[in-house]
């Protein structure tokens, strides 16, 4: 026995779909506001555990520069540099162009006399922009190129000198993004100690020698992983630690 589907059915399937769905993404917005709005207030009450527990919540849950902003605040208000500063760098690798985050920084490093992290240049360049305005350069860059080379064929005319000179124009943006593009995966391993007084150990062991001690805010490129530890590379020395005492400033 056949059963035809009628198109009313397909129609009524996709209306309860859609309807099933807006409780979800309403509750989702709900409870990003309440987290906002009960950071807002445990802030203003100078209730900065408080605050800092909203805000990271808010932040796990929807990664936003303002949250991570507002979480280094309340962080730094806490007298937990490190955290702080992780905060804030992960606030501009969402947005490289807030300025008050900026300074956020420059302040913090000045008053705990800690080094910012070293870019190479093609890691500069890659602040230049926030990672989606380098992705979209790059995607509507290419789909030009591709655009030029086949239009012309498409719309069965003759490819004219310009629309080569247009193509190359394309290429040249595109090309000019690639270095960007790596700048944004090393800099994904930049990463930040989180307490003071921290341990760099020569083997991940609970029980190896220590090398030196790093302090909090000090940055630091991740290497390798290994079980609950790390491998880390400051500016003058490298070393084993915790993985819990070490953030990434790409938000996960």
């Amino acid at each position: 026995m056949k059963f035809k589907l009628s198109k009313s059915f397909f129609q009524s399937v996709f209306i309860l779909g859609v309807w099933l769905s807006i409780p979800v993404v309403t509750l989702s917005a709900a409870t990003g506001d309440a987290l906002f709005v009960r950071g807002t207030e445990a802030y203003r009450s100078a209730d900065f555990i408080g605050a800092a527990k909203a805000f990271r919540d808010l932040a796990e849950k929807e990664p936003s520069v303002g949250a991570l902003q507002n979480l280094g605040n309340a962080e730094w208000q806490r007298g937990r540099t490190g955290p702080a500063i992780l905060a804030w760098e992960q606030a501009l690798w969402l947005d490289p162009a807030v300025g008050p985050v900026r300074n956020n920084l420059i302040y913090a490093r000045s008053r705990a006399q800690i080094e910012a992290p070293a870019l190479s240049w093609y890691e500069t360049a890659s602040t230049w922009l926030s990672i989606r305005d380098w992705t979209w350069m790059s995607t509507l860059s290419l789909w030009f190129v591709a655009g030029m080379w086949t239009m012309p064929a498409v719309l069965r005319r003759a490819k004219a000198d310009w629309h080569q000179a247009l193509a190359v124009v394309g290429l040249t943006f595109f090309l000019l993004t690639l270095p960007a593009h790596l700048g944004i995966y090393t800099r994904s391993r930049i990463g930040f100690v989180l307490l003071p007084n921290v341990s760099l150990r020569l083997t991940p062991t609970q029980e190896a020698q220590e090398v030196i001690r790093v302090g909090a805010g000090d940055p630091a490129r991740l290497e390798r992983v290994r079980g609950n530890y790390c491998y880390l590379r400051f500016s003058q020395t490298a070393g084993w630690v915790e993985s819990s005492e070490f953030g990434l400033i790409c938000p996960r």
